[in-house]
This record gives C-alpha cells, structure tokens and sequence, in this order.
C-alpha cells in the first residue's frame, strides 16, 4: 500500500506527503537525458533558493545500494559542521597543548 497522501503527489495535486518526522514528500521530479532536475518553483522558493546556490549533494546507504538522495544548501551545511566540528576542535586542540603528565589519563 503507497504512503499515506502519496496518490495525490503522483497524481499532480500541490498536497505533500507526510513520510517521516519532519520528512515530507514535496514533489516527484524527473531526471532528464543530461542527468538533470528541475526543483519546481514553490519547492525553491520555500527553501529560499536563488540562481546560483550551491547545493550539497549528500546520498545515505544501506548496504550497497543509495537509500536516498539528500540536497542541503551549502551555506547550511557549513554552519552545521563549524557547530558540530568547533567544540570537537577545541577540545582536539586544548588536549594537544596540555603536556603529558597533566592531562589526567
């Protein structure tokens, strides 16, 4: 049985399909001869994306196939990893410039 709301996504209707969480269905899009897609219009404008944003390509596994394809603004996912990474690198650092024998281990 497809997803709940999944006919009227497929059958061209502006509803979204609740998947998960905070997940959400926004479109069917197609990919073209060149390999291309084309974000429809509202997708675009809800994510606040302009001609010429970088977009991150990021695809999650499992096993050896791509379970799905995940598009996050470049600019987004900088800011993520530099609040991710930053206390990581800090500590990285701040343990590297201790000496040995006070470091408590």
């Amino acid at each position: 049985m497809p997803p709940r709301g999944w006919r009227e996504v497929c059958g061209g209707h502006p509803h979204r399909a609740p998947v998960l969480p905070h997940t959400t269905i926004e479109a069917i899009v197609s990919l073209d001869s060149r390999g291309q897609i084309l974000l429809p219009k509202e997708v675009r404008e809800k994510a606040g994306l302009k001609p010429g944003d970088k977009l991150a390509v990021i695809t999650h596994t499992h096993g050896q196939e791509v379970a799905y394809i995940m598009l996050i603004p470049v600019e987004r996912l900088a800011e993520s990893l530099r609040q991710f990474l930053g206390p990581l690198l800090r500590e990285l650092l701040e343990h590297a410039s201790t000496p040995e024998g006070e470091r408590g281990e």
